[in-house]
């Protein structure tokens, strides 16, 4: 029995991510907006997918399905793009963070008595839903778990509201915080159960909470979340599906292009099997709809808004549709330089520094339909995307080592409460 158990294991570990079987993944270099608009159609041509878009003079990480390969070295070549090997065998890489996180699984268990933390590893969405219902029981006082919604696949969206005041002090600003928009963003949720953990568990940072109220949003998409842990490691999009053919071969939206604000006009796309999928209208998704709804419900108080993304090392603002500078520019870049400032005070020596900015400048890839340009349209004057450190220290995985997702939330809880308390200088004060 115990031979027949051992070999139906290794049979689903070997059977696991198989449909990147053949697939490679490159380290992919621009140093001119020459190159990067003569990278731009080859997204589409041979369906490459970025874990991290390049900026100029620094590397990004795009997959390659094998059928393309050769044409895509070819194309790099001619237009002038440099590239590198990151894994040439991305199931391996997979497998191989597997055993990394498995590995750091049984060191948490074991260090912390048995319980299982939202922010030591890479959680299943149940540990992290079970953290924030117990948040909500042991620390009732000061924190409230709301699920608004449930999404597509029934999965309630939960996020945590902490107030010493029960969000009924109308002089406090608000901070909004959410991650795991994208599903495969892994180190996005730890990022927010972290601060979570230091307003409630761990204070050492007693006016953050006598100056503000705060809603914490770790997994925006729990459908694309749980699925990116069970079936496709790389899956990106909410699960949702309608009516359409396509729609039901091709499930889901990328939610970080579903928000009204200039919806669906440029570094989107109209066919449900594309990974940036704008959805069929914006707001479609129950996910961005719950965002949307807790912006609106706090605008008056909102004054800081940040969403976790990976990877990067970034800390960017709007405008990302056009790259144009919104009237609030100088307070955006002060703002986003004193954070990167506290985070690289943190950060380990050898983890890329980080690069503060405009998201369409930066990034060099405009984008339509984000949370974050959202937020700023609708009024909230301080509105970034963290695109956190993301990619395997040994260059053989695409996770940032588990062993340093605590790491990575320490020091992005420095950038937070520096911008919190920046974001609160700011805010105009009412009336007397």
């Amino acid at each position: 029995m115990k031979v027949l158990v051992l070999a139906a294991l290794l049979a689903v570990a070997y059977a696991k991510h198989e449909e990147y079987i053949g697939w490679k993944s490159y380290y992919i270099g621009v140093t001119t907006d020459e190159q990067v608009k003569a990278l731009a159609p080859l997204v589409d041509a041979y369906e490459l997918d970025f874990i991290g878009h390049p900026t100029l003079n620094r590397e990004g990480l795009v997959l390659v399905k094998p059928q393309y390969q050769a044409a895509f070295i070819q194309d790099a070549d001619a237009a002038g793009i440099s590239y590198r090997i990151h894994v040439d065998d991305v199931k391996r890489a997979l497998d191989y963070d597997d055993q990394l996180i498995d590995a750091q699984k049984r060191s948490s268990l074991a260090r912390n008595g048995g319980r299982q933390l939202p922010y030591d590893n890479y959680q299943e969405l149940d540990v992290i839903d079970d953290y924030l219902d117990y948040i909500g029981e042991k620390y009732p006082d000061v924190a409230t778990v709301v699920s608004p919604a449930k999404s597509f696949d029934g999965h309630p969206i939960k996020y945590v509201k902490i107030s010493t005041t029960n969000f009924e002090d109308e002089t406090k600003p608000v901070i909004i915080i959410d991650g795991g928009i994208h599903a495969r963003e892994w180190i996005s949720p730890p990022s927010v159960t972290w601060a979570i953990h230091k307003l409630v568990e761990d204070v050492t940072e007693n006016d953050l909470l006598e100056r503000f109220d705060w809603i914490l949003l770790p997994v925006v998409n729990p459908d694309g979340y749980k699925f990116s842990h069970t079936t496709n490691r790389f899956w990106r999009k909410t699960r949702s599906t309608n009516s359409t053919v396509a729609s039901q071969l091709c499930p889901g939206v990328d939610g970080n292009r579903n928000f009204d604000f200039v919806w669906n006009t440029i570094g989107t796309s109209s066919n449900p099997c594309s990974d940036i999928y704008a959805g069929p209208y914006a707001f479609s998704e129950i996910e961005t709809r719950v965002v949307r709804d807790i912006l609106y419900e706090n605008l008056a108080r909102t004054a800081l808004y940040l969403t976790m993304h990976s990877f990067g090392s970034m800390i960017l603002y709007p405008w990302g549709h056009d790259g144009s500078l919104s009237s609030n520019a100088l307070g955006l870049h002060t703002v986003g330089v004193a954070m990167v400032n506290a985070i690289e005070a943190e950060a380990l020596p050898y983890f890329p520094r980080y690069v503060v900015g405009n998201s369409a400048l930066v990034i060099k890839y405009y984008i339509a339909g984000s949370s974050e340009d959202y937020a700023h349209y609708i009024g909230v004057p301080l509105s970034y995307t963290y695109e956190l450190p993301g990619v395997s220290s040994t260059g053989n995985g695409f996770h940032l080592d588990p062993q340093y997702i605590e790491q990575v939330c320490r020091e992005t809880w420095e950038g937070i409460v520096v911008g919190a308390r920046r974001a609160g200088d700011l805010f105009p004060k009412p009336q007397d």
